[in-house]
């Protein structure tokens, strides 16, 4: 059992140690546990007759996930004592660290000693001079030096090697025959052999430095760098890669297919240009990638630098320059590119850089890919093409044409112009406002922009700016009698509504009244639609009036995506203003699905506050609670353990029905159809579920009921809290014992 799963393979057994469930690679959302797969396999002989002859045939993606569908014996094992990965340098560190303070059981060689209330393991022919310091756990191999006044705390010295005077080490692992110079200091770094450091150089912190470097006198090292094998840095220079990192990029470098950071700072050209040969690099010499961005000038420059990165490592680059996602989308889907990125200002965070990355057929890239590129950009694992392969850069023509020709054959475009219909937008100073007014001016409505022209520097706008601006819009719409009023976000990828009187509409509600008319104007029979778990009971109220199948999703944009490759599901609704119409684009796009609504509410022949009315109302209620990251597998455990005689839903964290009776029985699916469909529509439920970009867990809960919501967002909040508290304690003990 670990902290932090999601870099290993997430198991779930049955009382009997049988495995019920194994998830590869998982998101927060998933890990349903805290107990993970090692990767220490004792297999029958016959097993082996199941791996195919000269293939590719992983154990845990497909011998394991085979053996499971055919019920076959595979059962789990929870060890007790210490393992760890160490698949990466960090955890290379944090093993010895481990060891040092007592967590890993471990015999260390040498003479133990106790020297200043410090723990000092001494080898043969060790000096040490009188007036060391020492602090935690310090390892002395054999015949290493110290001088006089040098201070170790809790470090790990190799053979041989010689610690200059008053030189500081911390958190440090040393390999054999270094030697550190007088007044240097260095701390939680790893040096290889035969290192020589010299004296009055600074090595910051996560140094990673290999065989036979050789680091001048008053050189300083900054944070986070590697060096190679037989480097040498010249006396009082200044290493540096100057990327700027924080803690979290050591963590992860992707959330889903997305890299954000401080603009400048943490994203500036140095960064985008090693990123952009890692994608290379991925990619290999001689493919193609599709780069745009938005408007913004710092999204110019990494736009600049991504594409000089992509050039040395021999890909050629197809600039899109300045268009929304959803025709970066929509040039990617023509197959002639193996991936794409779009450079873009946060809509969150104005002091921040979003790069998003896409898969060859346009929709987000996957997180094994995304996970290459992480490694080859940390490993720096990655060649320059030789002079005659560097890549090109094409400008593409007719991209909006194309995608203009697609919108509007998927409209009915006689409806919306019979209609006649008066709607006020706001274009957030995006970049949809160069390309839908003139795809709305064909059709017939009346229009006034709000915000239509590009204006980078307000593009990204505060809760209370978009509320302000959402009020200002709705003003609009009941002074000149409008039919709606539409706010696209700058990306022109989600949307916000105004009804006809004014009224700003959820993202939840709009969501239900969407699904309403979608149900009701489609010219075929819908057969499955596709919500995320977080959706409203309501939605399972308006599809099963209807005999309409509801598909639940993990809360990502990828899971939407993915519920698009069933033929089926007609609708995919996101919780966040986003809709996906499969038969024209299997991504969010703002700009059609404003269109979409106009054409659904010309055919209903009701506006949107005319469907607010009529649908079921159900009340939702969520709250926060803070939980570091190594207590969430732990609480997603003691969800499941309190769940385990519920119904059920174990799509993405954990969903308990509360209506449905102590004895029920566990609807647990991987991503399907909803634990009893229409049964549950009018249940309360409660969702607990941990945030993927925080040190914190979601308490979600709803019911028809607003009081009973209340109750149950303050009951299911002080559960999660009680968990994580008792995860504390239980933390706070086993130190105490060590």
């Amino acid at each position: 059992r670990v902290p932090d799963p999601l870099a290993f393979g997430v198991v779930m057994t049955n009382d009997d140690g049988k495995i019920t469930r194994f998830l590869e690679k998982p998101q927060w959302g998933e890990v349903f546990s805290d107990t993970i797969n090692t990767g220490i396999y004792i297999l029958e002989p016959d097993v082996l007759d199941l791996i195919p002859f000269k293939k590719d045939f992983d154990f845990s993606k497909d011998l394991f996930p085979h053996m499971l569908r055919e019920g076959m014996g595979l059962y789990g094992y929870i060890a007790e004592g210490y393992w760890r990965d160490i698949g990466n340098l960090n955890e290379y560190q944090t093993a010895h660290l481990d060891v040092l303070r007592g967590k890993a059981r471990v015999t260390i060689p040498g003479e133990q000693r106790a020297i200043g209330g410090a723990n000092v393991y001494v080898g043969h022919g060790t000096n040490v001079a009188d007036d060391v310091r020492f602090d935690g756990t310090v390892v002395l191999g054999d015949n290493v030096i110290v001088g006089r006044g040098a201070s170790l705390c809790d470090c790990v010295i190799g053979d041989g090697s010689a610690i200059g005077q008053n030189a500081e080490l911390r958190n440090t692992v040393i390999w054999k025959n270094c030697v550190i110079g007088e007044h240097a200091q260095l701390s939680d770094d790893v040096l290889c052999n035969e290192v020589v450091v010299g004296n009055g150089a600074t090595i910051g912190e996560n140094v990673f430095i290999a065989d036979r470097c050789r680091i001048g006198d008053g050189a300083k090292l900054l944070s986070n760098i590697k060096l190679w094998p037989d480097k040498e840095v010249e006396s009082r220079a200044v290493l540096s890669t100057s990327l700027v990192w924080a803690d979290r990029w050591m963590r992860e470098l992707f959330t889903d297919s997305r890299i954000s950071g401080l603009s400048n700072i943490e994203i500036q050209p140095e960064f985008g240009a090693k990123l952009g040969s890692a994608l290379g690099a991925f990619a290999g010499k001689g493919r193609s990638i599709a780069i745009s961005r938005d408007s913004d000038n710092v999204s110019r420059m990494i736009h600049r630098a991504m594409s000089t990165g992509l050039m040395s490592a021999g890909v050629r680059v197809t600039d899109l320059q300045t268009i929304p996602i959803p025709l970066t989308r929509s040039e990617l889907r023509g197959g002639k590119q193996i991936a794409g990125v779009h450079v873009r200002k946060s809509p969150h965070d104005r002091r921040k850089t979003d790069i998003i990355f896409f898969s060859g057929d346009g929709k987000d890239m996957s997180s094994g890919s995304t996970k290459s590129i992480e490694r080859l950009f940390f490993g720096e694992e990655y060649q320059r093409a030789s002079y005659e392969e560097v890549g090109s850069i094409y400008f593409p023509e007719r991209t909006n044409e194309v995608y203009i020709a697609r919108f509007r054959e998927s409209l009915d475009e006689k409806a919306i112009h019979d209609r006649r219909l008066k709607v006020a937008f706001d274009f957030s100073y995006g970049v949809g406002s160069a390309l839908l007014p003139n795809i709305l001016g064909t059709l017939g409505p009346e229009i006034v922009s709000l915000n239509s022209y590009l204006d980078a520097s307000r593009m990204t706008r505060e809760r209370e700016e978009i509320e302000t601006a959402l009020r200002k819009l709705g003003g609009v719409v009941t002074s000149l009698g409008y039919d709606v009023g539409f706010m696209i976000d700058p990306g022109a990828e989600k949307i916000r509504a105004i009804s006809e009187q004014g009224i700003p509409i959820s993202d939840q509600r709009l969501l239900s009244i969407v699904t309403q008319l979608f149900l009701e104007s489609s010219a075929t029979p819908v057969k499955k639609i596709a919500v995320p778990i977080v959706a409203s009971g309501e939605i399972e109220q308006i599809a099963s009036e209807r005999g309409v199948e509801v598909i639940y999703t993990r809360n990502t944009h990828m899971a939407m995506m993915e519920a698009t490759n069933d033929k089926d599901v007609a609708f995919v609704g996101g919780t966040r203003g986003g809709f996906i119409f499969p038969d024209f684009l299997f991504a969010i796009d703002g700009m059609f699905a404003v269109a979409k609504i106009m054409e659904m509410i010309a055919k209903c022949g009701k506006r949107l506050g005319d469907v607010d009315r009529e649908l079921p109302r159900r009340y939702m209620n969520e709250r926060t609670v803070e939980c570091p990251w190594e207590y969430k597998g732990r609480v997603m455990r003691r969800a499941m353990e309190h769940s385990e005689h519920l119904q059920r839903q174990l799509v993405d964290g954990v969903k308990i029905f509360l209506d449905s009776g102590e004895g029920a029985k566990s609807a647990a699916t991987n991503g399907g159809a909803s634990a009893n469909g229409a049964a549950n529509a009018a249940s309360d439920w409660a969702l607990l579920i941990p945030d993927k970009e925080k040190p914190v867990f979601h308490v979600i809960v709803e019911s028809a009921d607003q009081q009973r919501s209340m109750q149950l967002a303050k009951e299911y909040e002080s559960l999660v809290r009680e968990w994580k508290e008792s995860e504390d304690h239980a933390r706070v003990g086993e130190e105490t014992r060590a």
